[in-house]
């Protein structure tokens, strides 16, 4: 199959993106297909002969591509390099290389990604693409909305609501959580235990976007688990070496211990992949995503959030969870090719 990978983008997470379709890309072509790695922002300049021929172009798209560091990048610096931003989001000839393929593997995330945007986008211009589809994507991205429809399906979660710049607090009870409405990988989550950390972390939340939620501190142990074409994987236990499960802690080596299955009841385990389930069918998701929780002492689990393009480099959670069930890296990529191409 002729498959582009799309990767980096404009968010926060842009980096993550690029390690994680660095991996799928490598897998892809060690599966025979013929692959191309694209910027979906920064786009790649082409001769009309050249952007015919990309597929069968011998080049390494991945050179160059560097580990993710422990500083989220400087996203304006990003948009400073385009000569034609006013041109729209997509960069030179992505949207014409993206028609030619048989299907896109998204691996973008975060805002203009993982959102509904590119999707709907695509939809409009018959172009397949991997995992869920636009509307799943903007419920499941916006986590005020997937506070609302976690409290109508009943599935637990932690008590909070979105607020927007400007407008006036309620009372707030200590501790609490402060995030990004529309953030991903723990970029823009502080914690606060009084009114003047609560103004800070507002105040820093805030230099992202101008919504946010605001929700109760849950003290206890971190899980994930994938959903997989509605089946639920072994759970994963997240045991960050100091602090929360934070950008630096997810992505710099050594800083967190990520154990797969977790060590915990056959009990706990079947709570913990039902509620998964559960969030997956409440979010009307498709092929897979990836849901966070936290359990407290008294093993009530909290579901946090959906991740519908989570982490995709060799050694992120869904691929652990995968080896747990004997799929490697290469054929877990070739699944989810799969699996996508199935809805259509």
């Amino acid at each position: 199959m002729k498959i582009v990978v799309l990767a980096g983008g404009t968010s926060t997470e842009r980096d993550v993106s690029l390690v994680s379709g660095t991996g799928v890309y490598r897998a892809l072509k060690k599966k025979g297909h013929e692959v191309v790695l694209l910027d979906v922002y920064l786009g790649i300049e082409l001769s009309e002969e050249e952007k015919e021929n990309i597929f069968s172009d011998p080049r390494d798209f991945s050179e160059g591509i560097k580990p993710v560091t422990e500083i989220n990048p400087d996203v304006s610096k990003i948009i400073a390099q385009r000569a034609n931003p006013e041109l729209g989001f997509f960069g030179p000839n992505v949207l014409d290389i993206c028609r030619m393929a048989d299907i896109v593997f998204l691996a973008l995330h975060g805002m203009n990604g993982e959102d509904g945007r590119i999707q709907a986008t695509f939809d409009l211009l018959n172009i397949k693409y991997t995992g869920t589809d636009y509307i799943s994507s903007t419920l499941a991205m916006d986590k005020a909305l997937t506070k609302d429809i976690f409290m109508q399906a009943k599935v637990l979660t932690p008590y909070g609501f979105g607020i927007k710049k400007g407008e006036e607090l309620p009372a707030i009870n200590f501790p609490c959580v402060v995030k990004t409405s529309h953030g991903g990988s723990s970029v823009g989550v502080y914690f606060a235990n009084d009114e003047k950390q609560l103004q800070d972390a507002l105040k820093d939340a805030y230099t992202y976007e101008d919504e946010v939620v605001i929700e109760q501190f849950i003290k206890g142990r971190e899980f994930t688990d994938v959903v997989i074409d509605g089946k639920a994987y072994p759970v994963v236990q997240i045991a960050p070496k100091e602090g929360f499960y934070d950008y630096k802690n997810k992505y710099q080596a050594g800083s967190t211990e990520e154990i797969c299955p977790a060590p915990i009841s056959k009990e706990l385990t079947e709570r913990i992949q039902s509620m998964a389930q559960a969030a997956y069918k409440a979010l009307r998701l498709k092929v897979y995503a990836r849901m966070d929780f936290i359990v407290d002492e008294n093993e009530q689990i909290y579901c946090l959030e959906a991740n519908t393009l989570p982490g995709m480099t060799p050694t992120s959670l869904i691929p652990q969870e995968a080896a747990a069930v004997g799929i490697g890296y290469e054929d877990l990529c070739q699944m989810l090719v799969e699996l996508s191409l199935a809805k259509y």
